[in-house]
């Protein structure tokens, strides 16, 4: 039975073919073009559930593809994939409307857990018991004001109002590596360095993997709750729509 269609644009056959095989084993079709003028042509005409992007195209952007994507088919969600990926275009992206936001290359398990997440049923509603005990210890996954942005596979950021950001891990991606158990903050840490580990989260085997900082920030807040909340979503609501936040920081320049 056929899941959803999908179109990705990519001028590279490695990740055309990889997405076909990969995302076309898990029931959805897959058509592929490899220039951005042929992916807006093709939208025109056909109708897509899911546009998974490059960035870098023979032709144009695919941030204008992007855009001109959400004007053609608004219904038609969009994934940015890139071998280059930057914060700036990341939440460029988002605010244009992409669903994700993803650095190459990926993993298979990677690519079906966004493919998942997209064409999850929207509007997701947790038990009232859950959201007064814990909602100010997680993340909505779409908000448009306050777009999440994916920064490394598992690991993600986003803006808040108060002017800081949120930085934080998808469980969803950690539990492919095991069952989880709990988060561990490195100690002692009052700034976030980016590509550097700020956490480390633990499967139930007792293995370590670490969570990657997106960008230079200081330390504002930690998610005291992380590991509590981390156990009621993995019991109960973790396909309904909500992220762990671990950190809330002031982005520092770059050095």
């Amino acid at each position: 039975m056929e899941k959803g269609r999908i179109l990705v644009l990519d001028d590279d056959p490695v990740i055309t073919l990889s997405c076909k095989r990969i995302l076309g084993a898990e029931g959805y079709s897959i058509s592929t073009v490899e220039k951005g003028e042929d992916a807006l042509n093709k939208l025109s005409k056909e109708d897509f559930d899911l546009l998974i992007s490059d960035v870098r195209l023979p032709d144009i952007n695919g941030m204008e593809v992007l855009k001109e994507a959400r004007v053609i088919k608004p219904k038609t969600d969009v994934v940015i994939i890139t071998g280059y990926p930057t914060l700036e275009d990341a939440r460029e992206s988002t605010k244009l409307g992409a669903a994700e936001y993803i650095e190459k290359p990926f993993t298979p398990d990677f690519m079906l857990n966004v493919a998942k997440k997209v064409f999850d049923t929207r509007g997701w509603i947790l038990r009232q018991a859950f959201i007064d005990e814990f909602r100010d210890y997680v993340t909505p996954l779409r908000d448009r004001e306050n777009p999440v942005i994916f920064y490394k596979e598992g690991t993600w950021a986003r803006p808040t109002k108060e002017g800081l950001w949120e930085v934080g891990c998808d469980l969803r991606y950690w539990l492919l590596s095991g069952n989880l158990m709990y988060v561990e903050f490195i100690k002692n840490l009052d700034r976030l360095v980016a590509g550097q580990p700020f956490a480390k989260i633990y499967s139930s085997s007792g293995q370590g993997s670490e969570l990657i900082s997106p960008m230079n920030a200081e330390l504002r807040e930690i998610n005291t709750k992380a590991n509590d909340v981390m156990a009621a979503l993995l019991k109960d609501h973790l396909s309904e729509g909500w992220l762990l936040w671990l950190a809330r920081v002031f982005p520092l320049a770059a050095e």
